[in-house]
């Protein structure tokens, strides 16, 4: 320390008389940032003399240095004064440490500051109190890797369905009243009191699940399996407001979004409009009315292409024609249809029909009833299950459905897509619904609360067949109920690879990621009089049994079956018709080729949902559902 060098400070006016505090570091005079900033926070006075505070840590500083640095310090201090309001004469006799820390106050931006500098040295010397850094504000993430699959079907399935509640059917409503000889005639038969039918169905709940189970006899024809309060793998039917993601026109399809983890499809075969609103060519395509819808493959030569029918981020009103199936979304049809008891209402359509399957006599009755009852602006369809009904009953099962058409609406135009607006009523009610009639000798269920739910639907549809639901009382009775009519063990067999047929021959059935295939062996089958007569015997027991286990299996898609093969062509076309006509109890559409040069049958079945098999089973996560595991010693070469 060199006392005797001239005070830079001592040149500068009275209010600047305390000199800062800097360190010369290699001949060099630096501001020093760390302390200038300790004096803004804590001025206070200095109780010495002014004296000279310069530290030489390596060589003495040339006086050209220091006087540089104390002329900008004094040029900046001047421009503070001027800028600064005249002070009172108490004031300027202060010590002028308030003045430097305005000085360092007014710093120039640094890297890493956390609160953006005033631009005006004005504004920082009108007080003395330093501004406190505020928190810098925590930034969104816009998606990306850290967004995980599960978070963002969550948050969808949570958009979907926040702010609206899904309009339920309508199974609570006055019967209609009826005379004994229409009730007596509705009733079915009866022996010994008792009442006789072909069919029967089992409805069993098992830690919250619900197995349907329909007999023929003692065999078991049908099985359903139902999740409660599912809205994602069990939506057929569901009525939604989605929106359009993407339109792609190669594929002539567009994906919706309807609030489930996986988008869903939408084919231009399935999309419903009016001529006249794509005509104008307007670039905001209206949303399509409910017209006949034409087939997704082979699209007419000037009809309109799905990029002129739909647009992304469009919302539209859709409904669910089957369900999600392992890694492919939902199929969507703009065609809205509201199934009731007697008829089907058709929204903004003019669809008139009546099933085919009643008698010419029964029709022009139904179609008489039917020009009373049909609105002008939406279509009906007749069940079959509106044999003998009176005009009333067809009149209230159509008011009922238009009721629930006027609250989807309304709640289409409050709600946003995408919204579930209109979801279908459990399984149990609604396979009581398509199926139930006199042909049924009962329905019998053991649980409490679906019987009774069940119990007053009935009432209020069909009241002549209400007493055939029947309640199976697990506390009283000795025995479950698939145990005591021998459900559980025809089950098992149910999902077996391998079924045996009457006279000794066995089917084979196997699964693969197209189709599914079926060969047919005689096994243990050896005949008595010819080869051809006992391959064509067992032709004809595989063919009978084949047509049921696709229906208890509910197999769908394309269908390949290797007979086993036949030189006589009669024999081979008495097997096909004998097959086509087991399949005609089936009420799932089929359709079915004839036996090929090679002994092959070709068919296809409606595929509405997953299998019996895929219902009841997972993927193994050792062969990941191949059924072999390779062998340690060729995982290492």
């Amino acid at each position: 320390m060199n006392n005797n060098e001239p005070d830079n400070g001592s040149q500068e006016p009275n209010d600047m008389t305390t000199t800062r505090r800097r360190r010369t570091i290699d001949g060099e005079a630096r501001p020093q940032e760390d302390h200038s900033s300790k004096e803004e926070n804590d001025p206070k006075p200095a109780k010495t003399p002014p004296r000279s505070r310069t530290r030489t840590l390596s060589t003495q500083p040339t006086a050209e240095s220091k006087s540089s640095s104390g002329r900008r310090r004094r040029t900046r201090a001047r421009s503070l004064k001027a800028e600064t309001p005249a002070t009172s004469p108490t004031k300027r006799s202060e010590p002028a440490e308030p003045s430097i820390s305005r000085v360092a106050a007014a710093r120039k931006p640094r890297v890493g500051d956390t609160r953006k500098p005033s631009g005006n040295g004005a504004e920082q010397a009108a007080t003395n109190e330093p501004k406190i850094a505020e928190p810098s504000r925590k930034r969104r993430r816009r998606g990306g890797k850290g967004r995980g699959k599960g978070d963002a079907n969550q948050s969808r399935q949570q958009r979907g369905g926040r702010s609206t509640t899904p309009i339920e059917t309508i199974i609570d409503d006055t019967p209609v009243a009826l005379d004994e000889r229409q009730l007596e005639r509705r009733r079915g038969k009866e022996r010994k009191g008792r009442p006789v039918g072909r069919y029967q169905m089992l409805v069993h709940a098992h830690e919250g699940v619900t197995h349907i189970a329909v007999l023929e006899g003692r065999s078991l024809i049908e099985h359903y399996v139902s999740r409660p309060a599912d809205d994602v793998s069990e939506i057929h039917g569901n009525v939604y407001l989605g929106r359009v993601q993407n339109v792609l026109p190669g594929m002539e399809a567009a994906f919706v979004d309807i609030g489930t983890p996986k988008n869903a499809v939408l084919y231009r075969g399935d999309v419903t409009y009016d001529v006249d609103d794509i005509e104008g060519g307007t670039s905001e395509p209206p949303a399509p009315k409910a017209k006949k819808p034409r087939p997704r493959i082979g699209r007419r030569k000037g009809e309109a292409r799905i990029e002129d029918l739909l647009s992304a981020r469009q919302s539209i009103l859709c409904q669910v024609t089957k369900n999600p199936i392992a890694h492919k979304g939902a199929r969507l049809s703009t065609e809205i249809s509201l199934p009731g008891r007697f008829v089907v209402l058709i929204p903004n359509s003019d669809t008139y029909g009546i099933s085919k399957r009643l008698g010419d006599r029964e029709r022009r009755r139904l179609r008489s009833i039917l020009d009373k009852v049909k609105p002008a602006e939406h279509g009906i369809i007749v069940r079959t299950a509106a044999e003998d009904v009176t005009a009333e009953e067809v009149e209230r099962d159509v008011r009922r459905l238009l009721e629930q058409w006027e609250k989807i609406s309304d709640l289409a135009r409050k709600a946003k897509a995408a919204t579930l607006l209109f979801r279908e009523p459990e399984l149990a009610v609604r396979v009581i619904r398509e199926e139930f009639n006199r042909d049924y000798r009962g329905v019998v269920i053991d649980d409490a609360a679906l019987y009774q739910q069940v119990k007053g639907y009935m009432e209020t549809i069909a009241p002549a067949l209400a007493d055939r639901i029947e309640f199976h009382d697990v506390s009283k009775e000795p025995l479950a109920l698939f145990e005591r009519y021998h459900v559980s063990e025809q089950l098992r067999k149910a999902v077996d690879r391998k079924v045996w047929l009457p006279s000794g021959g066995s089917l084979v059935i196997d699964h693969a990621e197209a189709l599914t295939v079926i060969d047919v062996n005689t096994g243990k089958n050896v005949g008595k009089s010819n080869l051809e007569e006992t391959v064509f015997r067992n032709n004809l027991e595989a063919a009978e049994e084949i047509a049921k286990q696709l229906r208890l299996r509910d197999i769908g898609g394309i269908i390949v079956i290797d007979f086993i093969d036949m030189e006589i062509k009669k024999n081979r076309d008495e097997v096909v018709q004998t097959f086509e006509q087991a399949l005609a109890r089936d009420k799932t559409r089929t359709q079915v080729s004839a036996i090929s040069d090679l002994g092959l049958v070709e068919m296809t079945r409606r595929r509405i949902g997953e299998g019996l098999l895929e219902s009841v089973s997972s993927t193994c996560e050792h062969c990941e559902g191949r059924g072999v595991e390779l062998q340690q010693a060729f995982l290492k070469i």
